[in-house]
């Protein structure tokens, strides 16, 4: 646990090797989410592992952060710790913050995406009637004589992760899913794999291939089979893809 801007951040850092590793986990985990795949590169790698702000035992955000306001807290641990050019590893929402910080800053190895979240697609008329419904809904019930029913009926509509959040943590959320970030992606020049669950539904693999597309130098693994957590979903392949990506880098 360190300070930064009078937030706690919370890491677990293990192994001794040169080459230094830092994951993020997505949206609603821990650093717990990605212990299997720290237990195995501890062998051979310094693995920073990190509880971003609002989840696991760091602090919550001073105000509602966007994707650039996380990427700058991970600067501040790279700083923090003197670690020079890592490689990251981001799943879902970590791959977003990922995305931003690379494209901002550009000084890492390696950048392994994992069922990424960046990507933000043409919605449906669908989706437009849906979020019209729901604010509707919220108009309703925000009438005196309903008020004591709002929470009760707007609790069954919205995503999972929205709903298990708190005001402060839902604004973020609302912000974060908003950006869409191409741009940033071609900005990136470092190596980068790219490992998509085939039935993913929360981050599709047509977004997988579009930033492969975009991306200077990726390479796209698609794991059969799995879904939004692909590498927890197939962990003895994942990990044995993690190893040939790595292999020079354990020869430094």
């Amino acid at each position: 646990m360190f300070e930064i801007n009078n937030m706690k951040i919370n890491l677990n850092i293990t192994g001794s090797g040169k080459q230094d590793i830092i994951l993020l986990h997505g949206w609603g985990h821990s650093i717990e989410a990605f212990k299997q795949v720290q237990s195995h590169l501890e062998k051979n790698f310094k693995i920073y592992s990190v509880d971003l702000p609002g989840f696991g035992m760091s602090d919550k955000p001073p105000y509602p952060f966007n994707t650039e306001d996380y990427a700058n807290v991970i600067n501040d641990v790279i700083k923090h710790f003197r670690i020079n050019k890592p490689i990251i590893i981001g799943h879902s929402f970590g791959g977003r913050v990922s995305i931003k910080y690379v494209s901002k800053y550009n000084n890492i190895k390696k950048l392994v995406l994992i069922d990424s979240a960046g990507i933000v697609n043409k919605k449906t008329y669908k989706y437009y009637i849906k979020v019209y419904y729901f604010k509707l809904l919220k108009r309703i019930f925000s009438l005196p004589i309903l008020k004591k029913y709002k929470n009760k009926v707007l609790g069954k509509h919205g995503s999972s992760d929205y709903k298990n959040a708190d005001e402060l943590m839902k604004k973020i959320l609302v912000k974060v899913v908003s950006e869409d970030l191409r741009n940033d992606l071609l900005n990136i020049k470092c190596p980068t794999l790219l490992v998509w669950g085939r039935n993913d539904t929360a981050t599709p693999l047509s977004d997988a291939y579009t930033m492969e597309n975009l991306l200077i130098d990726a390479g796209l693994v698609i794991i059969e089979n799995a879904g939004h957590f692909s590498y927890l979903e197939n962990l003895g392949l994942f990990l044995k893809v993690l190893d040939s990506f790595f292999i020079d880098d354990l020869k430094m």
